[in-house]
């Protein structure tokens, strides 16, 4: 099986010069293409790693990687890559893509220092943790800055979508909430393993406040106006407990502003040119999918049979066959 191509200067693999195999795990009528697709998952991503942070095992695996801090970019591009690949990308990517992840977090492991138990990034709660918090994320800040609420059908084809993406991670498939209520249970459930430390706390200060990259002079100030429509979304309670709350006013003003911002970043140019700022290595998977060439094959794959045609183990059958 051919590796993909890493994109210059990036750390998550994408070919965009290869031709699409088929629409991907999904297709472009889903909600998920709408959702995952709109700027304000550029807003939604932000509100999904701060939030990730107050889980206790994810914000060591986090720190001790010490990539965050020297390259902040990077790692935000990269992570947010592989969930557009998985959203919209075509099946072949998804698949190579959730491979490479699992080989990377099977690195991350260590003791989580407050309760003293060993962590291990791909923990099956941690990465539902993961999974859950950027899927609620993108569709609440897609409600709350962009077109607003998806109708009946469609929300429930989204949560159908999402217990399917959970497929490529390592989550256990009985757990994955299937409904916006099964995720306000969930959540529930989850708050008494949360908590905050002091690593969390500059982990989420070094999200929201990230330091002036050296290069990029319209990442700071871009990562700046996502600060404020970021915190507004997030429960006052994390707020707090975190200490990156910030006035009644802000909010207030975050909602028109937010809103002003995304009908006028909504055109695929503007989407394109906002992108490149902030997660760079995400253009080519939206252009790929929003602007490029039909696919080979019309057609959706099940992350099985995506499996079985372009994983390690597929590949290998399929060799052997032959």
């Amino acid at each position: 099986m051919n590796q993909p191509r890493m994109l210059a200067g990036h750390g998550w693999p994408f070919d965009a010069e290869r031709p699409r195999e088929d629409h991907g795990l999904f297709g472009p009528d889903s909600p998920t293409w709408r959702v995952w697709t709109n700027p304000t998952a550029l807003i939604a991503f932000l509100r999904s790693i701060v939030v990730e942070s107050f889980d206790p095992f994810l914000t060591a695996a986090v720190d001790d990687s010490d990539g965050v801090r020297y390259d902040l970019r990077g790692r935000l591009d990269s992570t947010l890559t592989y969930f557009t690949i998985v959203a919209i990308g075509d099946s072949r990517a998804a698949i190579e893509s959730s491979e490479l992840l699992t080989k990377v977090h099977a690195r991350a492991t260590g003791i989580e220092p407050i309760s003293g138990r060993r962590y291990s990034a791909n923990n099956p709660d941690s990465q539902l943790w993961i999974h859950i918090t950027g899927w609620q994320s993108n569709l609440y800040c897609y409600e709350r800055y962009g077109p607003g609420p998806l109708s009946t059908e469609d929300e429930e084809r989204y949560w159908a979508d999402c217990v399917t993406a959970a497929e490529l991670q390592t989550c256990d498939p009985a757990k994955v909430p299937r409904s916006r209520a099964d995720v306000r249970d969930y959540y529930a459930d989850t708050r008494k393993r949360l908590c905050m430390s002091e690593r969390a706390a500059g982990l989420i200060r070094h999200f929201l406040h990230p330091p002036r990259q050296k290069g990029e002079p319209l990442f700071w100030p871009a990562t700046r106006a996502l600060t404020v429509a970021t915190v507004a979304t997030i429960p006052r309670w994390m707020r707090r407990l975190g200490g990156f709350d910030q006035p009644a006013a802000l909010d207030a003003i975050a909602l028109p502003a937010g809103r002003a911002v995304v009908r006028a970043a909504t055109p695929l140019k503007w989407r394109l040119a906002m992108v490149d700022h902030i997660a760079p290595s995400v253009r080519p998977v939206w252009q790929q999918a929003l602007a490029g060439p039909p696919p080979l094959r019309d057609e959706v794959l099940s992350p099985v049979r995506a499996r079985e045609l372009y994983g390690h183990q597929g590949a290998r059958a399929e060799r052997s066959a032959g």
